[in-house]
């Protein structure tokens, strides 16, 4: 319960931090978008301002007489709107949104036109050239203005043309802008926390697995460990309420401790063998082994196991041709030798085992198959399991601890190959072994385990360790 509890924290805490890092780098985001729209929408309105206020600059300027004396009126001096190639330019001024100001050399206002906004100063104190003012009216709209010197047909200053727009729409637009960045904040640091909790339950699920898979293997393997080590003490506890013991029964009592260990030693050893293989250490015993050889010992190995069984153990491997792969003789005579001691077990008197030794381009590939109980389909992914067994009685009655598929994937595994297996309830199930022919261990990657190397002209045989009757344990 402190672990689940645990894992719900460190949850929470990798969501929070997502969540948080997200919404800094959105608040940064749209604040730059921000900043960027209204650069460009500044830029354009002021080009705009810069192309009406030269066209009236150069209109009005070839109207000009005399400096501080304007003999025409103002709607005289603006250009007609109505001729297609002034149209988008000076047009903009009848719209409502423009005004225009011609100013004396003293900055005295001589003529207006267009929007005049109220309660507005119209400064000109920086008037030295092509200058750019903002301004506000009573209302608190803003303005923009440009101011262009004006000068007569003799080249004599004259005064200035000031050309300004309302900002009305901007704001607007502008506003509208702030009012979706500051609600579409909120609403998507909402939808980055919904996905920072899903991401961080996402990323935690295989760990949360991998903590369960330890905390459920510490329990079997202690569990596994337990049987024997009670079963010796509980013969010695027996022993010792026996005053007097005979020597056959001193013998049987011994004979009961010495299997106790050696199933205990056996369970021992194969956990260290997963532990080793875990590691992806490079194997050291490597040498080219003829697959021929250890299919047919292993079946010749485990034919009086079939025969007091009375299931029928065949075989089928090519002659005059050597499949030969490069790998620890032990470990995969173990392997071949756990799956047909595993398929032994499932299979009822009557039944048939049946070992296949075949090719298939640079693989070599072993089947299993036998005609025993069969794996239910939702079983199948868990029967790699480490202390998983698909019949948990059965298998405890033959002496298994559930580690004999554990060990076959890893030894396939090793050697770069791959394991799979078919089956149908009540009718059989087929284990195949594919493993790449003639391959050695890697020199510049270790953690790979083997690499294509050569191809001896003469096959090497395998002389494969035996394990003595009894000893593969699933």
């Amino acid at each position: 319960m402190n672990q689940d509890k645990l894992f719900a924290q460190t949850r929470w805490r990798l969501a929070s931090g997502y969540a948080l890092v997200m919404g800094f780098i959105l608040s940064v985001c749209g604040l730059a978008v921000y900043e960027a729209i209204v650069h460009t929408h500044w830029q354009t309105l002021e080009r705009e301002l810069e192309a009406v206020a030269g066209t009236l600059h150069d209109s009005i300027e070839t109207k000009l007489k005399q400096p501080g004396h304007l003999e025409s009126t103002p709607q005289q001096l603006l250009p007609d709107p109505e001729p297609p190639s002034k149209r988008h330019v000076v047009g903009a001024i009848y719209q409502g949104n423009y005004y225009v100001r011609l100013l004396d050399g003293s900055r005295r206002t001589i003529a207006m036109a267009g929007l005049m906004p109220p309660g507005v100063s119209f400064p000109c104190s920086r008037c030295k050239g092509h200058t750019w003012d903002t301004l506000k009216d009573a209302s608190g709209n803003r303005f923009h203005q440009v101011s262009l010197p004006l000068h007569s047909p003799n080249y004599a200053f004259w005064g200035y043309l000031q050309v300004g727009r309302s900002l009305q729409d901007l704001d607007d637009h502008l506003d509208r802008l702030k009012l979706i960045l500051l609600l579409g904040l909120p609403i998507a640091m909402i939808l980055v926390g919904g996905s920072s909790w899903w991401l961080a339950g996402l990323a935690m699920k295989p760990i949360y697995q991998s903590y369960r898979q330890i905390e459920q293997f510490t329990a079997d393997a202690a569990h596994e460990l337990r049987t024997p080590i009670a079963a010796s003490q509980a013969t010695v506890e027996s022993a010792l309420m026996m005053p007097d013991l005979s020597y056959q029964e001193t013998q049987d009592i011994l004979g009961t401790i010495d299997r106790q260990n050696q199933r205990l030693a056996q369970l021992v050893a194969d956990l260290l063998l997963l532990a080793r293989m875990d590691k992806k250490v490079v194997p050291t015993g490597l040498r080219l082994c003829c697959l021929n050889d250890i299919v047919n010992d292993s079946v010749e190995e485990f034919q009086a196991l079939a025969m007091s069984t009375e299931i029928a153990l065949t075989s089928m491997v090519p002659v005059g041709e050597p499949l030969n792969i490069v790998g620890v003789p032990e470990q995969l005579y173990r392997l071949v030798s756990n799956l047909i001691v595993n398929a032994i077990q499932y299979t009822s008197a009557g039944g048939s085992v049946t070992v296949v030794l075949d090719r298939s381009h640079l693989d070599a590939l072993i089947h299993v198959q036998d005609t025993g109980i069969g794996i239910a389909p939702e079983e199948r992914s868990r029967i790699f399991d480490r202390f998983y067994r698909v019949n948990s009685d059965r298998s405890r009655h033959t002496g298994g601890s559930g580690l004999g598929l554990a060990i076959a994937k890893a030894i396939v595994q090793a050697h770069q190959g791959s394991i799979q297996v078919q089956s149908e309830l009540s009718k059989g199930s087929m284990f195949t072994i594919r493993l790449p022919l003639e391959v050695v261990p890697s020199k510049s990657d270790r953690s790979s385990f083997f690499t294509r190397l050569y191809r001896p002209s003469q096959p090497i045989r395998c002389l494969s360790q035996k394990p003595s009757k009894g000893k593969a344990i699933l």
